[in-house]
């Protein structure tokens, strides 16, 4: 499965995690480290997010840790260019 992935390192709990999108609607998930290596190995996991239909999409850190953004058009068609920063708590 291809998809774009950012290391976003130590988060706390309440920061906020934003991804602008720029083309079609994408599958935004962000995870903790080890759901991040379940997701990369085809397992299951656990993440906030889903469906991003918007240019802009918000998700809160649920707890503090080493997080983890992916971005893919998995199911979908068309393409999309992504970016992401942080707004610290």
């Amino acid at each position: 499965m291809r998809f774009t992935h950012y290391d976003l390192g130590p988060l706390a709990a309440g920061d906020v995690v934003q991804v602008h999108l720029n083309g079609n609607a994408a599958n935004v998930k962000l995870m903790d480290g080890p759901n991040f290596t379940n997701y990369r190995q085809g397992r299951g996991h656990r993440y906030v997010g889903g469906l991003a239909e918007r240019r802009l999409t918000r998700l809160a850190v649920a707890h503090s840790g080493h997080w983890h953004l992916t971005v893919d058009l998995n199911g979908l068609v068309g393409t999309t260019h992504s970016s992401v920063d942080v707004v610290r708590n």
